[in-house]
């Protein structure tokens, strides 16, 4: 990222528990990517010219600073430095290069235990018969209320589903909030969340909220119209076989309790799309290529069998991520995740002219450089 002064990103350092600002700092080789359901991140590196830079730069802690990536007056990024690398090149120029991720990767970091030290094998965390984003909602609470040290500021919604859960987590499992919050999300009729980040018009003040969205995060009222040529500046198609197929099973823990028998896990009943498979009357031609998945904190078979049945939904035949890139000036707004936006592209491919819509579900943005425009990569899925 140019770090003149005429560029429109500044990176902002924050205190972790308090968002109390530590420094205004430039960052150069800015790369930063941003993703529904999972964390997104960010690197970059920060010039130590002199003494004085030094001096503010050693205030940045991982684990514990926070950073934005302010674009013009919006906040386009926020997250947690969990890394750094000092370096002296052979000319005795330092720089500090950070690794950081959304606040979602928090809760990758947080593990469900008893509000006490000593292991309680009575402990349980549970809700029965709630609404399943009430339940993502009370994890999170669990996880900045539970225990001192763990408010990291993100604030909750009031958004419902209508479709209600029962879960139970223990003590001594081990379970990270994040690996609960996903088997929850993946199940059938399930849902999708996101950490996002934006200064609040009134007070002006940052706001790092959980938004929760079911069955999908939608953004904005209207479509946002990308035309080939014009904004567009690239895009692929990639079609993968090697990650989709026609059928799926999820198998979770042991539940074998005899240590004289032979342990094996829990597994889901075989989910099958079976208007696909074969050559006979009413399918599609399709061979049978089977998915497996893995859940060992899951002791229930309702449960693998409604994530056999959500995993093949999702990579039934080949599986297309579409990608774009365009680029950033003021048509485009800042919050892009779960925005549909409908692309039209004419060219030697689509002759007569692609027309079709698209949910924007992963944003990869890359400041401007000496030569080159801001531009944001779009990983798309079909819009329903």
């Amino acid at each position: 990222m140019s770090t003149t002064v005429n560029t429109p990103y500044r990176a902002i350092f924050c205190d972790l528990l308090t968002d109390n600002p530590i420094d205004i700092l430039p960052l150069r080789d800015v790369t930063v990517d941003d993703y529904i359901g999972k964390a997104g991140s960010l690197s970059g590196t920060v010039p130590v010219p002199n003494a004085e830079v030094a001096a503010r730069v050693r205030r940045i802690e991982e684990g514990r600073t926070s950073v934005y990536l302010q674009r013009g007056n919006d906040l386009w990024w926020g997250g947690i430095i969990w890394t750094s690398t000092l370096q002296s090149d052979d000319q005795g120029i330092l720089t500090l290069g950070i690794q950081a991720a959304t606040f979602e990767s928090y809760a990758g970091r947080r593990v469900i235990r008893a509000p006490q030290s000593a292991y309680d094998p009575d402990y349980t965390l549970s809700w029965a018969d709630l609404d399943q984003l009430q339940i993502a909602r009370n994890l999170w609470n669990d996880l900045q209320t539970g225990l001192d040290g763990g408010n990291i500021l993100v604030v909750p919604g009031t958004e419902t589903s209508g479709v209600y859960r029962t879960v139970t987590y223990r003590d001594g499992d081990e379970t990270t909030y994040q690996d609960a919050l996903d088997s929850l999300a993946a199940l059938t009729d399930g849902f999708e969340y996101h950490i996002t980040v934006y200064t609040d018009p009134n007070s002006g003040s940052r706001v790092r909220r959980l938004v929760l969205g079911h069955p999908r995060i939608e953004t904005g009222s209207t479509d946002l119209v990308l035309d080939r040529p014009g904004t567009i500046l690239s895009y692929s198609f990639p079609r993968d076989a090697t990650r989709g197929g026609t059928t799926a099973r999820a198998r979770g823990a042991s539940t074998n309790t005899d240590q004289a028998t032979e342990s094996r896990p829990l597994a889901s009943d075989v989910a099958a799309a079976d208007q696909l498979i074969g050559t006979g009357e009413g399918h599609a031609g399709h061979p049978r290529i089977d998915l497996t998945s893995d859940h060992n904190d899951i002791t229930d078979k309702k449960i693998l069998d409604a994530l056999a049945k959500t995993e093949l939904g999702a990579a039934t035949g080949a599986v297309v991520i579409p990608e774009i890139s365009i680029r950033l000036d003021d048509l485009v707004p800042t919050a892009l995740l779960g925005r549909t936006t409908r692309i039209r592209i004419t060219d030697e491919w689509f002759t007569e002219g692609l027309d079709a819509r698209y949910r924007i579900i992963g944003v990869k943005v890359s400041p401007a450089q000496r030569g080159r425009p801001d531009t944001a990569e779009l990983y798309l899925e079909e819009a329903a």
